[in-house]
């Protein structure tokens, strides 16, 4: 893995972007990474976009990622992944999405179109990104969005050496004891 290797998160302010990059940021340590990282909330009670920065290997001297460098992109929301995939995303990267959709005010009020799938694809192509998408049909809560893409980035070991016991650990240190269980059920059943 290079290193060091760049991992920038954004969703909409309450889909748990923080805990998502916090899990994140123990699981890596548990693996053994020397790990930094920053979050920026902006206006996350308004529903607006919220981004988490994490940054692993010993060359890591800051913990803000510059645009064009994330090696790895997570969005919780498709608007939030074009946004990043434009902005983030480096040449050959990967980006990670929750396939769901907060429609903007504007697309709201019918003066701009629904971003499809297809947009994604085509950026994706062009910067020659590995395009990912995660959805869970029958999510009983939405915002455990992040723990499906814990689950699928576990899964599909998109990040060297940390395992799925580093993410449990993780997830055990972090969640309260009323959902932790509830969590780490979906986090093992998407497996």
């Amino acid at each position: 893995m290079i290193s060091p290797f760049n991992i920038y998160m954004i969703g909409v302010g309450g889909q748990g972007i923080g805990l998502l990059s916090e899990t994140l940021l123990r699981a890596a340590d548990y693996a053994g990474y020397e790990v930094i990282g920053v979050d920026t909330h902006g206006l996350a009670q308004r529903g607006g976009t919220v981004s988490s920065h994490l940054r692993l290997g010993k060359e890591a001297k800051s913990p803000l990622i510059k645009p064009g460098n994330a090696d790895l992109v997570i969005a919780l929301e498709r608007y939030e992944a074009h946004r990043a995939l434009i902005e983030y995303s480096k040449i050959g990267s990967i980006l990670v999405y929750y396939d769901a959709v907060w429609q903007p005010l504007n697309v709201r009020l019918q003066k701009d179109k629904l971003l499809k799938e297809e947009s994604l694809v085509r950026i994706a192509m062009l910067k020659k990104v590995s395009l990912k998408k995660v959805y869970v049909e029958d999510l009983s809560d939405s915002r455990m969005q992040n723990v499906a893409i814990l689950s699928f980035l576990n899964r599909n070991q998109i990040i060297e050496k940390i395992t799925q016991n580093d993410y449990l650990k993780a997830m055990y240190d972090i969640l309260p004891e009323h959902i932790v269980e509830k969590n780490i059920k979906l986090f093992e059943s998407t497996l």
